[in-house]
């Protein structure tokens, strides 16, 4: 059992029973000229979470831990996107659009691909998702039956969309997460600190928090 201080309190998981959820790690999102930044948004923010990332991924594959990623893309006919969700707003190009690294997140095209610094592994579990939760509409949970998986440490972007939409997906199946605060990001500050008090609020009602750093140390005295 390896012991980890968090908040509000120790996060205690077994390694053969957690897997390291990394959520929409992809170019579109973190990269200048993707889906991100055509939303106005500055996408720097992103990307200065990687390095933290990229040390806590290399540590958890050294451990020998279970590993998924998941992209949010969709199929080139748009059949699972609802036209709500890609009419909304005043983006500069919307989902399907043609932009500088393909059509905006639309599987297959270079936008859509995770990140070099990140990229999957033969054999990592790659989840292709329609929606903003991991668990909608995917195979992730009978992935992780399968795995006999009952914990997830938990990075990506953005905390306030994606990441806590997957941590409450999660939270309803029983998993016990741990979201890494200096690995995930939110184009508004404001709204990745509101969301980890969220998590952490009322005993862990999400979630535990805590700093990668934390989790390192753990990952090494616990071998």
């Amino acid at each position: 059992m390896i012991h980890l201080n968090a908040q509000p309190f120790s996060f205690e998981f077994e390694l053969a029973h957690t897997a390291l959820l990394i959520i929409d790690m992809q170019r579109d999102f973190i990269e200048p000229g993707g889906f991100g930044e055509s939303l106005g948004n500055d996408v720097s923010l992103l990307s200065a979470i990687v390095p933290a990332c990229q040390a806590v991924l290399a540590a958890w594959r050294g451990a020998g831990g279970m590993v998924v990623h998941t992209r949010e893309q969709h199929r080139a006919d748009l059949s699972d996107c609802p036209p709500a969700k890609r009419n909304r707003g005043q983006p500069t190009l919307r989902i399907g659009d043609v932009g500088p690294m393909g059509r905006i997140l639309v599987a297959g095209e270079p936008g859509s691909q995770i990140i070099e610094a990140l990229k999957p592994l033969p054999g990592e579990l790659v989840i292709d998702k329609p929606g903003k939760g991991a668990f909608y509409a995917t195979a992730l949970q009978t992935a992780l039956r399968l795995a006999d998986i009952s914990h997830l440490v938990v990075m990506g972007v953005t905390t306030e969309v994606c990441v806590q939409t997957t941590l409450r997906e999660a939270n309803d199946r029983g998993y016990d997460c741990l979201l890494l605060q200096d690995c995930t990001e939110s184009y508004f500050p404001q709204f990745k600190a509101a969301t980890l008090e969220m998590v952490r609020a009322q005993g862990a009602i999400v979630g535990w928090t805590a700093d990668s750093p934390l989790l390192l140390q753990a990952l090494q005295a616990g071998r």
